[in-house]
């Protein structure tokens, strides 16, 4: 009998020790939904919640959203641009049909609830401390926007819908349509010139810093110069507010000028061209002066970059 117990104490140990030897490898449990489409909880290191790329999905950003349609992937639902209050212009199109649930900081729960969704993506920044009532309706996923960069955003994406590889093709693509308008922009302004942006809204003058939006596409995507002091804007900021009167302190070769919707802020931008201090700008006499599609340069998405890049290439086309 004792030989019979060390022989199952024996066996015990080798089954715990060959356990305790192996790597940790990812265990997959299905989730039900509300319309039959797979979605996986992979319990691993990363914890990555992947689920069928054609599940019902509610997003929770217009950058979700947008990162979302850049793997080609159209969400059943998604919340509205705050400004606009509806679906951003420069994506409005692709849409249509789409469910749409408020904005981030007020979403439509009852629009939601009415979309069953078989998931929903949700900004940390602005819903997170809501991710309990989300999770009531359908597995949520928390994505931090203001941590790392829209490229990153793609990429987490891309994990959770299976399109790992969609992603790094979008951003391959980026990158070189980044160096080509790059080099149409250094072939009109030259290679040392500096530029700045500014946008115009119905209260303020701002100088865009280095700061997502405007800042990583100008001057890390495009590699342009900055003008005098653009640097010294708060890192933790995305613009400062400014006087006219100070616009000739920057010293610009070029300027690029995003106005916001609403015709005050038309009115203000028509009032600064009319200005002397406006008029002897540098940038200014030379011509320099760049309109931008502001909802396009103020999407921090792959989409919203991507489009800003088209409108750099068709300004700066001869």
């Amino acid at each position: 009998m004792k030989k019979v117990m060390l022989t199952m104490v024996s066996l015990m140990l080798m089954v715990l020790l060959a356990a305790c030897g192996q790597t940790k490898e990812s265990t997959t449990t299905l989730l039900s939904t509300n319309n039959g489409a797979e979605i996986e909880s992979a319990a691993s290191t990363s914890d990555i919640l992947v689920h069928d790329p054609n599940a019902r999905i509610a997003s929770m950003s217009i950058h979700i959203t947008n990162n979302l349609l850049a793997l080609g992937i159209t969400p059943a639902g998604s919340v509205v641009g705050g400004d606009v209050k509806d679906f951003l212009p420069h994506v409005a199109d692709r849409l249509e049909g789409v469910a749409k649930l408020g904005v981030v900081t007020d979403p439509n729960m009852e629009s939601i609830l009415a979309l069953k969704p078989d998931i929903i993506y949700i900004d940390a920044v602005y819903s997170g401390s809501d991710l309990a009532k989300f999770e009531k309706i359908a597995p949520t996923i928390s994505i931090d926007l203001d941590s790392g960069t829209w490229r990153d955003h793609l990429k987490r994406i891309g994990e959770h819908v299976g399109r790992e590889k969609e992603a790094e093709v979008f951003i391959e693509e980026y990158e070189a349509k980044a160096e080509r308008v790059s080099g149409l922009i250094h072939n009109e302004l030259g290679a040392d010139a500096k530029v700045m942006a500014v946008r115009m809204t119905a209260k303020e003058l701002r100088v865009m810093g280095t700061r997502r939006p405007v800042g990583p596409i100008m001057f890390e995507d495009l590699k342009l110069n900055m003008a005098n002091g653009v640097e010294k804007i708060a890192v933790n900021e995305p613009y400062e507010v400014i006087s006219k009167e100070v616009l000739p302190d920057f010293d610009a070769d070029a300027i690029f000028v995003i106005i916001s919707k609403g015709n005050e802020a038309k009115s203000n931008f028509d009032e600064l061209e009319k200005n002397l201090v406006w008029q002897n700008l540098k940038a200014v006499k030379n011509k320099h002066v760049y309109i931008l599609d502001g909802q396009k340069w103020l999407d921090y998405s792959s989409v919203g970059h991507s489009m800003a890049l088209d409108d750099a290439e068709k300004l700066f086309t001869k």
